[in-house]
């Protein structure tokens, strides 16, 4: 009797041993698939990123080009190419088309707030809070804030008295938010150096937001841009209205920024954002100068159906002459 409830005692433990056993198997094979999975990723968003650099590049060196027809745009066009299965498309902006938040006047700031949805109050009091941030003094603008109003805010700093140094400083200005700053950021710079936009080379938002044309002029507007663009002719003159502001004109300046997103089949776009100035030393060892490279992951993408009307496509890299 004795051996025959050991024999049953060894069966239970043995079932419980495998039993054991097959949910540790199990186990470790869903971890094992998992880590499998997280690494593919990785490994396929490095190689999106790779391949989203290779725009970056390639735009250099179109920017650059001794023909300035053959060049790149830096209006807002935004560029296909195809590379290794995957489709790139690079945007490339000219810093001189727009808003420089430390030279722009009282009129320009009011035209760029105006282009947002925020009530006129409040667009007062944000224009007003950033000429006060830059000015020297401590004379506060109508609906405006100096020292005192940041600390009745409850905020721990006050204006620097000083120009911006970087955009996103601008998110600091008493009244500001992250949607309003979100909605300003495509609009403006700290790297123009000019009080007025270089509206011919201004991105399409740009230009909505303080060109004062209406859509049938704006849209036939950027179309001729394109064709000239496709066509290697000089870019295209803006269209010149009673209520047009001042433009910047001349030569513009070597500051530009390039977004290059990646995107193989119906994988979610994977992009770089980089901000560059070219040298002005011909033959320098550096030829340009990067501002700031970041990774980014856009809501609004280069790939969105809303952009088609600034594409223009490219050969492969592999078969440029």
């Amino acid at each position: 009797m004795g051996r025959v409830k050991q024999k049953g005692l060894a069966m239970v433990i043995v079932i419980w041993v495998l039993s054991l056993l097959t949910i540790m198997a199990g186990s470790f094979a869903l971890t094992m698939r998992r880590e499998t999975t997280v690494i593919s990723a990785v490994k396929d968003n490095a190689m999106m990123q790779a391949i989203a650099e290779t725009g970056i590049s390639i735009a250099q060196n179109m920017l650059f080009l001794p023909d300035e027809n053959r060049r790149w745009r830096a209006d807002g066009s935004i560029y296909i190419l195809n590379y290794q299965g995957a489709e790139i498309r690079v945007r490339v902006l000219s810093e001189h088309g727009k808003i420089d938040i430390n030279k722009a006047d009282e009129v320009l700031l009011t035209a760029m707030m105006s282009s947002i949805e925020i009530e006129l109050t409040q667009q007062q009091q944000l224009v007003s809070a950033i000429l006060d941030w830059r000015d020297k003094d401590d004379l506060v603008h109508t609906n405006g804030a100096e020292k005192a109003e940041y600390e009745a805010a409850g905020l721990a700093y006050q204006p620097a008295n000083k120009d911006f140094q970087l955009i996103d400083e601008l998110q600091m200005i008493l009244g500001m938010d992250h949607i309003i700053y979100q909605q300003l950021k495509p609009l403006i710079t700290v790297y123009s150096k000019q009080k007025a936009v270089n509206l011919q080379v201004a991105s399409k938002e740009v230009i909505q937001a303080i060109g004062n044309l209406d859509a049938e002029i704006l849209d036939e507007y950027l179309k001729q841009r394109l064709e000239n663009n496709l066509a290697q002719l000089p870019a295209a003159e803006f269209p010149l209205t009673e209520n047009t502001p001042e433009t910047s004109g001349g030569v513009d300046k070597a500051v530009y920024t390039i977004i290059s997103e990646a995107k193989f089949m119906t994988d979610a776009a994977t992009g770089i954002k980089v901000t560059l100035r070219k040298s002005e030393k011909i033959g320098a060892k550096n030829p340009v100068q990067i501002l700031s490279w970041q990774q980014i992951n856009q809501k609004k993408s280069l790939f969105d159906d809303e952009m088609t009307q600034l594409l223009v496509r490219q050969d492969e890299p592999e078969n440029r002459d």
